[in-house]
């Protein structure tokens, strides 16, 4: 009987493959390879070194370096799909290196330029300062006798320092002695018609302009922009007295002009389709003109006197003496008109 000799064992090698970059590659590792071996051999072939590398495996899930078990064996590994690699080759970590020290390199050069260029400082002329002082409204007043008129007062700094006023002033050259408040009582007139509300009146080309801030019963303030637009409208009486073509065709481009220089509403044009309102005949900015044409803007450079020496309170004065006629006239028209029943 012939003797027989049992083979000698045979090693099996452990195929193993991995997805990278959209690649596949294969490795070949001895049956006792442990997950520190794939990950040298990777960084052997590939040029990933170990620091950077990430496998996602079936069931194992991540494993990255240093590694929870780093003598697992690769024959433990799912191979029936390939393993997931993510990592950057040191070539790669390389070049992305030399591309941040040189971008860092031409900030570096920026900053140096920036810090040895002048610094461009933004202080006003001569002209500008002088300007300022003289294409804007000298005085601003409220009417005491009115309730609250600091709260006025505050109304009417607002309009004065409103960004877009201010540009127009100084670009048209409009100067104005007083800007002060319209007593509501006085301006308003009723009849079989309707009722008339004078919005604003310029005295003089600019030598003093009311507005009427108020509400008729003098319980509140009137919409700010709609204010301002009748500051507009004074102010184009600066130039032209009747409400003729020029006159509207002027007091729409400034209506424009303070819309687009208001830098606190982003430019943007008071109405959304750039539609600027002429008054019906229930509420009118003026009657056209300019009201008391006795007194005419003094020559001095607060525009603080009106001819013949008068102050600026002295044509206040008359100013509302005039208002005080007007409401008596009006009130005896009422009083003729509805006499009352005679007595018994």
């Amino acid at each position: 009987m012939a003797d027989s000799t049992p083979d000698a064992p045979t090693s099996e090698i452990v195929s193993i493959t991995l997805s990278h970059d959209g690649k596949v590659h294969s490795f070949q590792l001895e049956p006792d390879a442990t997950i520190t071996d794939l990950a040298n051999t990777v960084e052997e072939q590939l040029s990933i070194p170990v620091s950077n590398q990430k496998f996602i495996a079936p069931k194992l899930g991540l494993l990255k370096a240093p590694f929870k078990d780093p003598n697992l064996p690769v024959a433990q590994l799912d191979n029936r799909k390939p393993i997931k690699l993510m990592g950057t080759t040191a070539g790669d970590v390389a070049d992305l290196n030399k591309t941040l020290d040189a971008a860092a390199a031409r900030e570096a050069v920026y900053a140096a330029q920036r810090r040895a260029q002048p610094k461009i400082r933004t202080q006003k002329t001569a002209q500008q300062l002088q300007d300022e002082a003289k294409y804007t409204f000298h005085k601003v007043e409220p009417l005491r006798y009115l309730p609250n008129p600091e709260r006025s007062r505050q109304f009417l700094e607002r309009l004065k320092a409103d960004p877009g006023i201010v540009s127009v002033m100084r670009k048209r050259q409009y100067t104005v002695g007083l800007l002060t408040e319209m007593d509501p009582l006085s301006n308003t007139e009723s009849n079989h018609e309707g009722t008339t509300r004078l919005l604003g009146l310029n005295r003089n080309r600019g030598q003093v302009i009311e507005l009427r801030l108020r509400t008729d019963a003098y319980d509140g303030y009137r919409d700010y922009k709609t204010i301002r637009k009748t500051l507009c409208h004074e102010l184009t009486h600066n130039v032209h007295g009747d409400h003729d073509r020029k006159f509207w065709d002027l007091c729409h481009q400034i209506e424009k002009e303070v819309a687009q220089a208001d830098w606190k509403s982003s430019g943007r044009s008071i109405s959304a389709q750039s539609d600027f309102y002429e008054p019906s005949e229930e509420v009118a900015y003026d009657h056209g003109g300019w009201t008391g044409g006795e007194f005419v803007l003094g020559s001095g450079p607060s525009g603080s006197r009106a001819a013949g020496g008068r102050s600026i309170r002295e044509v206040l004065a008359e100013a509302a003496e005039e208002r005080i006629r007007r409401t008596d006239a009006s009130r005896r028209q009422n009083d003729e008109a509805d006499p009352g029943q005679e007595n018994p």
